[in-house]
Order: C-alpha cells, then structure tokens, then sequence
C-alpha cells in the first residue's frame, strides 16, 4: 500500500514559514516516509467507504488540534469567514486565540482512496491520499466539523465529496465543537 500528501492537505499540515498548529518538527518527506514504513497501531473506517484513518503515535512535538471551551478561556474564542482554498466559498469558523493544547499522543492521517480522489478531480500516484490528519489525545477520531459534513454533501463541485449527511453523526459533530474549538498560535 502507497501513501502520499496532496497539495491540499500538504498546504494545510505543512504551511509555508510554518505555524504553531500544523505537523512540527517534520518535512512533507519525512511525513510520507513515516506513513509508508512504520505500520499504524489501528486503521478506523471513515465516514465513507473511500475513506480510512492510521492511528499513530505521535513522533513529533504536534499540539492537539482541540481545546475544550470553558468558562475560564470562552472570552479567547474568535470567528471569521474563510476559505479553506480558493476555489470554495468562505464558511463561518471560530477558534480560540491565546490558548495552546497540549501535545497530541496520535497523529491520525486521513486517507482517501485514489478513485475518490480521481472522482475529485485530485488525482493522486499512490493507493491513497492524505487529505488532512487529526492530532489527539486518543487513538480515535474525533467528529468531522459540521461544515464539512456539509460541503460534503453539497458534492465535489462545492470542495465536498458527494456523500449525503449522516443526521446522528451531525448530532454527534454539533455535540463536540459546541464543546470544543481549534486554537490558532
């Protein structure tokens, strides 16, 4: 089995002059090797059939992607509009300024299948594609945004996947980020 960035993920986990929310002390390279020759402690099922995630212990100094909100840091939440890439159109995301997570334990590189990403129309030379990774404190997933569940189902013209909502999954997503933000340095 072959694993390679794509340039969105690569964009995202590995910005230009770095960022204290992204993969930390790793190149792009590193990332790949690592991901093809060190065998994940537990692959989960995506929210779809083309989708699978490697749970990996955390090699580098990567901070959680989540803080849990709470009364003592709830002021330190922002908000915006913003794009995740040019081509789709700005949503509205919150996170938290003035707040740093902890070390992450696992890296959980999100995989696509090379058909989905042809269906995409992000072609990639490997059996699958990183299209993001989560840092966490727990070898398991945590629920995708609401906003990307529904991109996805708007279809790959809107930057989703064409897979339809999961109504309980929502819940369980709304369920988390109304509990938890992103924090940016």
């Amino acid at each position: 089995m072959s694993i390679v960035l794509t340039p969105f993920a690569r964009a995202r986990l590995f910005p230009r002059g770095g960022r204290g929310n992204a993969i930390q002390d790793c190149t792009p390279q590193q990332f790949e090797l690592h991901l093809n020759t060190v065998a994940p402690e537990r692959v989960l099922d995506g929210y779809a059939p083309f989708c699978k995630l490697h749970v990996h212990r955390n090699w580098t100094s990567t901070r959680c992607l989540t803080v849990p909100i709470t009364a003592d840091n709830r002021h330190q939440l922002r908000s915006a509009y913003e794009a995740r890439a040019r081509e789709e159109l700005p949503v509205l995301v919150r996170w938290f300024e003035g707040v740093e997570a902890p070390v992450a334990r696992y890296l959980i590189p999100i995989l696509y299948s090379r058909e989905q990403m042809a269906k995409e129309g992000n072609p990639v030379d490997a059996d699958w594609g990183v299209v993001g990774c989560l840092y966490t404190m727990a070898p398991e997933e945590i629920p995708m945004a609401p906003i990307t569940m529904l991109r996805n189902a708007l279809g790959v013209e809107e930057g989703g996947s064409g897979v339809p909502i999961d109504r309980e999954a929502y819940r369980r997503s709304v369920d988390f980020w109304d509990a938890n933000a992103n924090w940016r340095p």
